[in-house]
């Protein structure tokens, strides 16, 4: 797919997004998941649907992640939450924009409120899992892996054919960045959706987010045998007829 463009954030560091931008005033911002990319169906289908209908669209690929410069295992959620803003401030720049974050991004969605909060006009969470690294991760680490990290500074987990490397600076990092301990005091309308079969994060993140907003239009939108990704076709379509109740229910 083109329209993939190199952004240069320092000397030695570049950030590859995927971006079409226009006259409308509003954007649509993707954010992915945890060692994931910007190439997957979900960033392309949204690309597709900005395009259709005349909407800006930007997917940022974190440092280390993709094709992007740097080692993940020198990234954390602070560092990749600068990544989405430094981003957002190069290409949507001061137009309205709603975030749509898949797993990881919707807790690096929400962290940008921090910094965008006039211009974040609508939120939408897929598989949301903020503060993973904590309750999915270290909590359910046993005594021997715990030791591991502690000895080591980092710990290779097999999920499936992946590994993972998480190294305790990334865990320490995501207790900095706790969330769901807040209230959201904006009126934006707020959708989250889930797979009933998620296996990777539980329903109740979703449900968590949901109240932690005090939003006039909010919705959590469950789907019957749906995966942690959704990123079949059949999925894709439910999510993007949430995009336009989310657009018809903003002031642009």
């Amino acid at each position: 797919m083109s329209k993939f463009k190199f952004f240069k954030i320092s000397k030695y560091r570049k950030l590859r997004l995927l971006y079409s931008n226009n006259s409308s005033k509003l954007f649509i911002v993707f954010l992915h998941g945890f060692m994931s990319d910007i190439e997957g169906e979900k960033p392309k289908n949204f690309y597709k649907f900005c395009k259709k209908n005349k909407i800006g669209f930007l997917a940022i690929e974190y440092s280390g992640h993709g094709k992007s410069s740097g080692k993940f295992v020198n990234g954390n959620i602070s560092k990749w939450t600068n990544d989405v803003k430094i981003s957002i401030k190069k290409v949507v720049r001061n137009k309205n924009f709603v975030l749509i974050g898949s797993s990881m991004g919707t807790w690096l969605s929400l962290n940008q409120f921090k910094y965008f909060k006039k211009q974040i006009i609508g939120l939408m969470g897929i598989g949301s899992a903020p503060e993973f690294l904590e309750n999915l991760m270290w909590k359910k680490f046993n005594k021997k892996q715990k030791n591991e990290i502690m000895k080591k500074g980092i710990i290779n987990l097999k999920h499936g054919e992946y590994k993972y490397p998480i190294t305790l600076k990334l865990i320490k990092d995501g207790r900095k960045n706790k969330v769901l301990n807040k209230k959201y005091d904006f009126d934006i309308p707020v959708v989250m959706i889930h797979g009933t079969k998620d296996e990777v994060v539980p329903v109740s993140y979703s449900r968590k987010l949901v109240k932690i907003f005090r939003s006039k239009y909010k919705k959590l939108l469950l789907i019957k045998k749906g995966d942690h990704s959704l990123s079949e076709k059949k999925y894709l379509k439910k999510i993007n007829k949430e995009i336009n109740n989310i657009i018809k229910k903003i002031k642009i």
